[in-house]
């Protein structure tokens, strides 16, 4: 195309200058805004481990990103936690950490607004997430901070054996993050000197802490233990009284103890025994409620076994549902009869048993009678009948499986080892004519038998 000028359009005549705002209005209202910036929180984004995550960052000026590069990765850019290429998601280049974890939430990608969900968080997704964009002239980034917490499970406190002249009293809590800090108190708050102290962190990241203390009958008898890490303030706390019966005053009164303790666990045996063997029980099949469980535990695909896992499963709170502490039932109740199960592959902390079908589900619950549940638990090889307070169980051999009696009408709940024949414990229950379901605590794992 040829373009001539009149000789009388010099460059101070209204003809030229009209020609040139013309000209560079139409190339400028072609050209892309040349640069922007990523703009992101303005403060860490704090998540508890097992739940989802959202990362929020935008545009600004406000833009269109729905034909950019948008990229999440942490410290290298070419290992993407998640890339948005080519107007879709490039699930294909993720790392393999992050596949099928991370949804890209675009609402808003109009506007230069995009949301990165990443599900099931774990403690290796703590630190660092830069937010790319990049259009075909200009990139820029924003780096966001991600704290991830773990508040940890309900705490244990045992009352563990007699030890050094006083009672040793034992703390457990696990699934923190990050390392928590631990302290008995007494109840003016001055810090007590621990026996001993493990701090264990676990394959999935998190910590499970272990404080020990002797309380004799000259210290105090109230006190306290608290749990707290540096992102939850404040953490978990428990209270203990020991009262002045638990403490043996002198030796002969130690004797004497002793004695009783072996003769009221051979009338224990012995009627037990007889009882057994004049009622024959018949072996039910128990599986295990998944409308029950808590969202902690994974149950086996024939609901035989159950697994604690500190990623929380997606469940529907439901009224049958346990909701803070980490127990299921059986699918079956009962309300007659004289009945059995066992089970095995026991783990290292855990409570089985029998409760009513009353018992409550939601907050937290006491392992007792008076809640509705007789049982006994395991924690790290210490086996405790759970009344009120608990006993402690001797046992001579560690079982490998244990077998839960229950005669109805009698309202006898019963536990013995059945490879040697010993007994373990026995309770008197008072069912009320309510239906009663097998009844499990599991902060490991454990196996039904078939």
């Amino acid at each position: 195309m040829r373009i001539s000028f009149h000789p009388h359009c010099a460059m101070g005549n209204p003809c030229l200058s009209s020609y040139l705002i013309f000209f560079f209005t139409v190339h400028v209202s072609t050209l892309e805004p040349v640069n922007f910036k990523v703009i992101g929180p303005d403060h860490p984004i704090m998540v508890s481990a097992g739940e989802d995550a959202l990362l929020p960052c935008h545009l600004s000026p406000s833009t269109s990103a729905q034909g950019m590069e948008v990229r999440w990765y942490r410290s290298k850019f070419s290992e993407p936690v998640h890339l948005y290429q080519h107007e879709k998601d490039q699930a294909e280049q993720q790392i393999p950490n992050y596949q099928g974890r991370t949804e890209l939430l675009k609402d808003g990608i109009v506007d230069g607004s995009v949301v990165l969900h990443i599900r099931n968080i774990t403690p290796s997704d703590h630190g660092q997430f830069i937010c790319f964009f990049r259009s075909s002239s200009f990139y820029a980034e924003a780096t966001l901070e991600l704290k991830v917490a773990g508040l940890g499970s309900t705490p244990r406190i045992t009352i563990d054996s007699y030890q050094s002249g006083g009672i040793h009293v034992v703390y457990e809590s696990a699934g923190w993050y990050p390392e928590p800090q631990v302290q008995w108190r007494d109840l003016s708050g001055q810090h007590l000197p621990s026996l001993t102290e493990k701090i264990t962190q676990h394959d999935n990241g998190l910590f499970e802490a272990q404080i020990s203390i002797i309380v004799t009958e000259t210290s105090s008898q109230d006190l306290s233990c608290s749990v707290r890490n540096s992102h939850l303030n404040p953490g978990k706390e428990s209270v203990v009284y020991i009262a002045d019966p638990f403490f043996l005053r002198g030796y002969p009164f130690k004797v004497a103890m002793y004695v009783l303790l072996v003769v009221v666990g051979l009338l224990t045996f012995t009627a037990s025994y007889f009882f057994w063997k004049q009622n024959k029980a018949k072996e039910v099949k128990v599986t295990l409620d998944p409308d029950t469980a808590h969202r902690g535990l994974k149950l086996s695909e024939d609901q035989k076994t159950v697994t604690w896992e500190s990623k929380h499963q997606d469940l529907p709170n439901n009224p049958e549902r346990f909701d803070e502490v980490f127990c299921v039932l059986g699918s079956e109740g009962f309300t007659s009869g004289k009945i059995y199960w066992e089970v095995e592959e026991i783990g290292r902390i855990w409570a089985v048993g029998v409760a009513r079908e009353s018992v409550r589900r939601k907050g937290q619950i006491k392992f007792t009678p008076e809640e509705g549940i007789w049982g006994i638990e395991q924690s790290r090889g210490h086996y405790s009948l759970l009344t009120t307070p608990e006993i402690p169980l001797p046992l001579c051999e560690t079982p490998k499986k244990i077998r839960i009696y229950v005669y109805y009408e009698k309202g006898q709940v019963v536990f013995f080892n059945p490879d040697n024949g010993d007994l373990i414990a026995s309770l008197t229950a008072s069912f009320n004519g309510e239906k009663i379901f097998p009844f499990f605590w599991v902060c490991s794992h454990l196996t039904l038998t078939t």
